[in-house]
């Protein structure tokens, strides 16, 4: 079953957080993570500014390799734009949301704000 990753469950991943980063861990053996390439760019600034550009580029190259990456397309953008404007959401997690939306798939994370959207999506709390 393919599972949508938001930049939260990666970087969780990468900080090994005690819960979090074995699932994560887990379902990338698997072959069934599923990320924005917009959630995936989150990833890459937040390792460069801890890590270094090199690094940080190296690090995501090789999760890149045990995901699939979707690049939006404009019914992507439209989607994420609908779901971002009421507000409550960041526009990358819209794009989060609304990859999952596109592929009917559940989303991990520890994200606050996708935890708590009203609707019916299914979420999975990584914290």
């Amino acid at each position: 079953m393919k599972v949508v990753l938001d930049a939260w469950a990666l970087i969780a991943f990468f900080d090994d957080s005690p819960v979090a980063a074995a699932r994560v861990e887990a379902l990338l053996a698997e072959g069934e993570g599923v990320v924005c390439s917009i959630n995936l760019g989150e990833v890459l600034y937040r390792q460069t500014r801890l890590a270094g550009a090199r690094a940080a580029n190296e690090r995501v190259a090789a999760l890149r390799g045990n995901l699939d990456v979707v690049d939006p397309d404009w019914q992507l953008v439209e989607a994420a734009a609908a779901i971002r404007a009421p507000g409550g959401l960041s526009y990358a997690d819209a794009f989060c949301v609304a990859t999952a939306t596109r592929i009917d798939a559940p989303i991990w994370t520890g994200d606050p704000e996708i935890i708590g959207l009203p609707g019916d999506h299914d979420v999975v709390d990584l914290r």
